[in-house]
């Protein structure tokens, strides 16, 4: 139950995380117009790059190497302050590395304010709490700060001459939340001698999964630039916004990687292979159950969703978010296969090709998918990106886990999400789009893949009811 209970509390951070900026998009995207939203955008991905060199893969690191030392506080909080002293040092190198490029910039004072978000990654011991699989402290902590942010949007950000405070509030907000986690610190870490901590060991394993992350930013934060210097910043703005819907339902499917991580990574360093084994068809079934409704409800809505939820002079974003919806699948197997699964068991090797064979693949695909068809290009070039991806760690694994028990409930979940598109998507072509007919074509949906789901029977349901009559009896007694 911890496992679900971890689940829950970073499932719905995560999409707070995703949702707030989404909410406040509609807002933002009138007043700050599609060349505002465009400009922070680019910038935004600009300063990404410098925010990677900072975080070099600490976070995933981090979380895994407390994950394995949690047992001996000494060990643990060794570590925690050598990682701690390692992130100082690459922000600070990051930090000079973007005074240089500053006065290449075009916009040079909204790129400064950009840096917060850099500044912010000096505070960030998130990836402490997530190796000892407290997550409640994360979520609540920071849900609050972010609220704030959210009010502080609304109160401040008035017209398109202020993309310059947006910018700021939402970097002080990513400041403020990582600060609200250093004073339980306390109660977890010991002191520890500075002659005894070795920082520079850390080195080699961080740049190991920076490497991945360098790739993984390609899907992210590549497209835009390339977007932005090929096509223009409003281009930037409108694949910026699609993705932006898309990761909000991806959210929920994604952070059974963050969670199982830490819990899969105590599992391998206690020997315990058919465990570890379980807990990735268990994940995988349930990713698939998720990701197939996801995909196909939001493929049926998306060509008038985003126009409409964005407004005028945003039409774009409804064909491109159609074009998207499949990473919500392809995204959903490889968090499975590699957060929860490689990345834990120390295969990092596999997960770092993966993710850079699918970094070349979106890069040699941009440039003529961008050139040819610009924004829907781009869509299509990271499509083929996330294929490479997932394909190659199910190569990877083929010798390591059962297909058969990994893909045996897919069928099911495919033809549920199908039968539940053709409705969906005909209604939402033909009615006038308003907020009643898009919370009514959701519900539809639901009701038509739950009730394909119940007709078809996959072994899901029957986990599903152990787990809650487990539970029952557990507060029972």
């Amino acid at each position: 139950m911890k496992v679900i209970r971890n689940y829950l509390y970073n499932a719905g951070y995560q999409l707070l995380l995703v949702i707030l900026p989404l909410v406040t998009a509609t807002y933002i995207s009138r007043v700050l117009t599609k060349t505002g939203v465009g400009i922070n955008a680019y910038t935004n991905s600009i300063i990404t790059y410098f925010i990677l060199f900072g975080s070099l893969g600490i976070n995933l690191y981090g979380n895994r190497q407390i994950a394995y030392q949690r047992e001996n506080k000494l060990e643990m909080s060794r570590t925690f302050w050598e990682i701690t002293i390692l992130r100082v040092v690459t922000v600070v190198l990051a930090y000079l590395a973007f005074f240089i490029y500053l006065p290449f910039s075009n916009y040079p004072t909204l790129m400064i304010f950009q840096s917060i978000n850099l500044l912010a990654v000096v505070l960030d011991i998130s990836w402490l709490y997530m190796g000892l699989e407290d997550f409640k402290k994360t979520v609540t902590r920071n849900t609050l700060v972010k609220i704030i942010s959210l009010i502080a949007i609304f109160v401040f950000v008035k017209n398109k001459n202020d993309l310059g405070i947006y910018i700021i509030i939402l970097g002080l907000g990513a400041l403020l939340g990582n600060l609200t986690l250093w004073p339980f610190l306390k109660e977890i870490i010991v002191k520890v001698p500075l002659k005894k901590l070795h920082p520079l060991k850390h080195i080699r394993p961080s740049v190991m999964l920076f490497v991945p992350q360098i790739a993984v930013s390609v899907y992210v934060v590549l497209n835009k630039t390339m977007l932005g210097k090929m096509t223009s910043t409003v281009n930037s703005g409108y694949y910026n916004n699609a993705d932006t819907i898309i990761k909000t339902v991806l959210a929920l499917a994604t952070a059974t990687g963050t969670v199982m991580l830490p819990h899969v990574a105590n599992a391998f360093a206690n020997g315990q292979k058919e465990k570890i084994n379980r807990m990735l068809y268990d994940s995988f079934d349930f990713i698939s159950f998720l990701t197939f409704a996801m995909m196909f409800g939001l493929a049926g809505l998306s060509l008038h969703l985003g126009p409409y939820f964005y407004g005028t002079g945003f039409g774009p974003v409804g064909g491109a978010m159609l074009l998207e919806t499949p990473v919500i699948v392809l995204i959903g197997w490889s968090n499975a296969i590699g957060t929860q699964y490689l990345l834990p068991t120390n295969h990092t090797r596999e997960y770092t090709t993966s993710v850079i064979v699918g970094a070349i693949v979106n890069i040699i695909l941009n440039f003529p998918l961008i050139y040819f068809w610009g924004l829907s290009g781009a869509m299509i070039a990271t499509v083929f990106s996330e294929v490479c991806v997932t394909g190659y760690q199910l190569w990877t694994i083929r010798k390591l886990v059962s297909y058969r028990k990994l893909f045996q409930n897919v069928g099911k979940y495919l033809v549920a999400g199908i039968v539940m598109f053709i409705p969906v998507f005909k209604i939402n072509n033909t009615v006038h789009t308003s907020v009643f007919s898009i919370f009514a074509e959701v519900v539809l949906g639901a009701v038509i893949y739950i009730t394909v789901i119940l007709f078809l029977k996959p072994t899901i349901l029957d986990k599903s009811k152990k787990i809650f009559k487990e539970n029952k009896n557990k507060n029972e007694k």
